[in-house]
């Protein structure tokens, strides 16, 4: 079984540009376990364990879903966190532009990956990417507090491919391998 997620890359200048928001937000006293730097990502669906065998099935829904969508823009910045801010367990980086193209793959895929026996998404897809989990409530107040002084602008990039990854949980934090790329070509 591979532990399967179909998501978009963030280029190196963005992740950097994230890593010292992180950096910033390390200083205040919140308990969190932060994003590594190489595994930032948009999820645009998680799947859990896949059969080996079923991985190009997957492929092949995802390449019949966003295969036809063009190349598109996509802005991220600000923060924010799920569930709310009373108790937060996420925090994340908000996605500005390209954020209806995003929603629109997330549902085509899926709506795929549903026709191949997956269980279908319960929850409202909502752009964004991870910064880090927190782990406890105590002084989490104040990485909240620096969180929202930021006004974080992490840049834009040309979304042109989606990835079927894998994720292997690991002590040090998950390492992600790609297995199938889907080019974007309109």
């Amino acid at each position: 079984m591979i532990r399967t997620f179909i998501a978009i890359s963030v280029p190196g200048e963005i992740k950097k540009n994230i890593s010292d928001l992180q950096r910033k937000l390390k200083q205040s006293k919140g308990i969190v376990k932060w994003i590594r730097t190489e595994s930032m990502h948009l999820t645009l669906k998680f799947l859990g364990d896949v059969e080996e065998k079923r991985i190009l099935s997957v492929a092949d829904a995802v390449q019949h879903a966003a295969g036809p969508q063009q190349p598109f823009t996509i802005s991220l910045g600000g923060t924010g966190v799920f569930p709310h801010p009373g108790r937060p367990r996420v925090l994340w980086v908000g996605v500005n532009q390209g954020k209806e193209i995003l929603t629109s793959l997330a549902g085509s895929i899926d709506n795929s990956c549903t026709d191949l026996g997956f269980k279908p998404e319960k929850r409202k897809f909502s752009a964004h990417l991870t910064l880090g989990r927190v782990k406890s409530q105590q002084g989490i107040e104040h990485t909240l507090r620096d969180m929202n002084t930021a006004d974080f602008q992490a840049g834009s990039f040309q979304a042109d491919r989606i990835i079927v990854m894998q994720s292997e949980l690991k002590p040090e934090g998950a390492r992600y391998t790609p297995l199938h790329t889907i080019k974007l070509e309109g």
